[in-house]
């Protein structure tokens, strides 16, 4: 047998790899393809010439080949989908003197007729899936999910296991972070992880209601409490969320009278409707969210101590898009594919001087910049391929730089500064990487790093 093997090695090769049904691709560590036999090849309708040292995700709808690379943990029996059908996809690190230098994955399917049938039965499956959900979701108020949220950085990595830790448990939790980094898909994300995901998750928008309307709308109102007050009164917000969890949006901007019976429902778990004369018992769980030093505020007193003491029992930080330049590029092409099927424009991928110029940019609003970003460029673009043409001005090359504030020096260091950022980002804080894409000497890169602060 082992003659048979060394004999006939490339025959054995070819029946086993190049003629298979299943589809097969290897990336190295960078996810860049090194293989895909002639069955994936005419399954993507491409050509190996032209997959070769390319990124996986440039060439495989929804891969996960890149990330199985990067962390060396196997996947297996996964679903991907990929041209318009379900597929069952394994994917296998692969190690080299104990380090992961690579990854293999197969694409499993039938003959034709089989893989057909598998697939209208898997798609109606899901379907009903997404109908019930929706359902649930419609009647109990949220909309997404952990899985809603996209990125594979060690970043992202260690917040969405931080989420799934303290989601179970009724702990309040407050989400930290620049405006437009997603803390409302992450409150979702806790409460449909929570015990109370059957039952109401109430949003409150701390900044959009009127400062005279605000305790009304949290804590509801008898009837005649007021001039102009509805027959029968209204439950509040808290009231409505009871048994659930109540979502305070941009809670800095509170007002103090309505901070101190915040206080009391998470003290006394009471609440008291304006107009009544007695109290009520209510079980809800706090999450709430902010963009703002709730540190300053306190100190400026505009917001209580003691409720942020009870607010801030877990804390959760949610880095800016800037600082999670990984995930920009499976990011934007969740964006894209999003837009376009809302669009209903046919627009397919980014030329790489679209990617460079994200990865450059630092985007202050962060995702939702993003968003708005693509979107723009899906209507102002006449071909299939988003162009540096497409993006909107500010954010082309250079055009930001101009925008800063400060003297030459200023400019200069802050941008020296952001790009040793991205550098380390790129390289997941390994400094000899860093410094080699920076073309620079590593203890250059340390008196860089001292000298900013980084």
């Amino acid at each position: 047998m082992h003659h048979l093997a060394d004999k006939y090695k490339e025959e054995i090769f070819e029946t086993v790899f190049e003629n298979a049904y299943h589809c097969f691709v290897v990336v190295n560590g960078d996810g860049l393809i090194t293989y895909m036999n002639n069955t994936y090849c005419d399954f993507l309708e491409t050509n190996k010439q032209e997959v070769i040292g390319r990124h996986v995700t440039d060439v495989i709808e929804n891969s996960r080949m890149h990330i199985v690379a990067k962390s060396g943990k196997e996947e297996i029996a996964d679903l991907q989908y990929i041209r318009g059908n379900h597929m069952i996809a394994n994917r296998i690190p692969v190690r080299s003197d104990g380090e992961v230098v690579g990854a293999v994955g197969t694409v499993l399917f039938r003959d034709t007729k089989e893989w057909k049938k598998m697939n209208s039965h898997i798609k109606d499956l899901l379907l009903e899936l997404e109908h019930y959900r929706s359902q649930l979701n419609n009647q109990h108020g949220t909309t997404y999910s952990l899985h809603d949220i996209v990125g594979s950085s060690p970043q992202m990595n260690e917040l969405k296991n931080k989420i799934k830790k303290v989601s179970p448990g009724d702990v309040s939790v407050l989400l930290r972070g620049e405006s437009g980094t997603g803390k409302e898909l992450f409150a979702h994300s806790i409460h449909h992880l929570s015990e109370r995901s059957s039952n109401p998750f109430i949003k409150v928008n701390c900044a959009a209601i009127p400062e005279h309307l605000l305790e009304s709308e949290l804590f509801g109102y008898k009837e005649g409490a007021f001039t102009g007050a509805k027959k029968g009164g209204k439950l509040g917000k808290f009231q409505l969320a009871n048994g659930g969890t109540v979502f305070l949006d941009e809670i800095g901007d509170m007002p103090l009278s309505a901070q101190v019976k915040i206080l009391r429902v998470l003290q006394e778990g009471e609440v008291e409707a304006l107009g009544a004369n007695d109290t009520q018992k209510i079980d809800v769980r706090i999450i709430a969210a902010t963009n703002q030093s709730l540190e300053k505020l306190i100190e400026e007193q505009r917001f209580r101590d003691d409720l942020f003491y009870r607010i801030n029992v877990v804390q959760v930080q949610i880095p800016p898009l800037r600082e999670r330049t990984e995930d920009l590029r499976v990011l934007s092409k969740y964006i894209l594919s999003k837009v376009t099927k809302r669009s209903g424009k046919r627009v397919i991928d980014f030329d790489q001087t679209v990617l460079d110029c994200f990865m450059t940019y630092q985007w202050p609003g962060n995702i939702r910049e993003l968003e708005n970003v693509i979107e723009s460029a899906v209507h102002l673009t006449n071909t299939e391929i988003i162009t540096l043409e497409d993006l909107p001005d500010h954010i082309q090359p250079n055009s930001y730089i101009l925008q800063q504030n400060g003297t030459l020096k200023e400019i200069l260091n802050n941008t020296e500064k952001q790009t040793i950022e991205r550098s380390l980002n790129k390289a997941n804080g390994d400094k000899m990487k860093a410094a080699k894409l920076l073309g620079i000497g590593k203890s250059k890169l340390y008196d860089k790093i001292k000298k900013y602060g980084i």
